[in-house]
């Protein structure tokens, strides 16, 4: 992958170097949206129904998500300031503001939901805990995980996340040691091609799936908590204390850069690596399209081991996504309406709606199904600014978007919002 489709990589932009190093860590937090409970059934079944022929939807999604995370990222450490903030400064109708909040905050809570009920599944599948108090110890302790960013810092948080993901990317891929997939086969997946209507739809799952709205919120906030306000923006606020100057700017970018291809690295790896795993062990199997379906099925096929790593897998990325999740949230509340809310109180409130669904016994698959609606929903009004805004000098000044970037941000959107607008329309019509 070229290091900035299309940006000015300038020198050493072939490597991060040893103090690069240490400037890596905010896309590996943000990537773990990629690889939140919500991503697993739909890997899982697109294995299992069709083999490896899906393998270049995962690879052509994954490139897709470098793009719109490194543009969010780049917001960030050029402004000092998040997508939110911005959007909130340039809202200057009250009215609109509130609204673009509303939608931004439906969507921060729908995300909550799904992983919130992941996670209650994976605590279920491990230890037998009801599906309401699972739910419970999830939030817990992804309020841990927001008192560690807190009062420690972005850095701290940082290294929680990142050790959860790396669980993460174990638990989901063991099972490719056990059953390794044909090599021959997974090459021909590369080849972009369809089987019949069903496969075009799971594509588009995939496809639709991939960037979530809080992400690219979560991504600016992150980089803006991590290096401040990299002066060189004609529209960026006074650098607080430890920002760079002008002259570092260029290096964040680069590091920033190396940080997003680490990030999408693992994240694609976890969901080819479940898509490959389906299709070499359970070709044909039902049911895996939930997650108890997915986890019963490699527990029966390939021992109770690699189920319980399964599950621990999805227990991680359920604890992790939702405390990034919660991160997102009060990020757009901040920086839309103005306002700082305590982040536990905050997060106890956006709890109650996860907890109701699973308290009620709302069928848990149905749940995150319908999460992923709201997330669609959301799409264009995250992805279409960021675009916008990054293409501007006025925003990013002299690093503002070449051209060839902007096409290639516009064309990504474009695919993404349409390809979610489809999908709210097939389940609409139960097509």
């Amino acid at each position: 992958m070229s290091p900035a489709l299309g940006e000015r990589a300038g020198a050493g932009a072939l490597t991060p170097g040893p103090r690069g190093m240490a400037l890596l860590g905010p896309a590996l937090v943000a990537g773990v949206a990629y690889v939140d409970p919500g991503n697993v059934a739909s890997n899982m079944t697109a294995g299992a129904r069709y083999g490896y022929l899906l393998v270049w939807v995962v690879i052509a999604a994954n490139l897709v998500a470098w793009l719109v995370q490194y543009l969010s990222a780049k917001l960030g450490v050029v402004t000092g300031r998040s997508l939110p903030e911005i959007l909130g400064q340039r809202l200057t109708h009250r009215a609109a503001r509130r609204a673009y909040w509303l939608q931004a905050e439906l969507v921060a809570m729908a995300t909550d939901l799904a992983e919130v009920v992941g996670g209650a599944i994976a605590l279920q599948l491990l230890f037998g805990i009801p599906l309401l108090l699972g739910g419970v110890i999830t939030g817990i302790v992804s309020m841990a995980l927001l008192v560690v960013q807190g009062r420690r810092g972005a850095r701290p948080f940082e290294f929680v996340v990142i050790g959860l993901l790396l669980i993460v990317a174990f638990g989901f891929l063991a099972g490719l040691l056990v059953a390794p997939p044909d090599p021959a086969a997974a090459a021909a997946g590369l080849l972009p091609r369809f089987a019949d209507a069903g496969s075009v739809l799971m594509a588009a799952s995939i496809l639709g799936a991939t960037v979530m709205p809080h992400a690219i919120y979560a991504h600016s906030a992150l980089t803006r908590d991590r290096f401040g306000a990299a002066s060189g923006s004609a529209d960026a606020t006074t650098a607080p204390t430890g920002a760079p100057a002008s002259g570092g700017v260029a290096r964040l970018l680069r590091a920033t850069r190396w940080d997003v291809s680490l990030a999408m690295v693992i994240a694609g790896a976890v969901n080819l690596g479940m898509l490959l795993l389906a299709a070499a062990t359970l070709p044909g199997v039902a049911g895996t399209d939930t997650l108890e379906g997915a986890h019963a099925a490699l527990t029966a096929q390939l021992g109770p081991l690699i189920g319980t790593l399964f599950a621990v897998g999805l227990l991680a990325s359920g604890l992790a996504s939702t405390a990034v999740g919660a991160y997102a949230g009060a990020e757009i509340m901040h920086g839309l309406l103005r306002v700082r809310v305590p982040m536990m109180l905050r997060r106890l409130v956006t709890l109650i709606p996860a907890l109701l669904i699973l308290g009620l016994g709302v069928d848990p698959t149905l749940a995150l199904v319908l999460s992923q609606v709201a997330l669609s929903f959301g799409i264009p009004f995250a992805l279409i600014p960021l675009v916008a805004l990054t293409s501007q000098r006025r925003t990013l000044g002299a690093h503002a978007n070449r051209r060839i970037t902007t096409v290639l941000g516009i064309l990504a959107a474009v695919l993404l919002v349409g390809l979610n607008l489809a999908l709210i329309a097939l389940l609409v019509t139960g097509s």
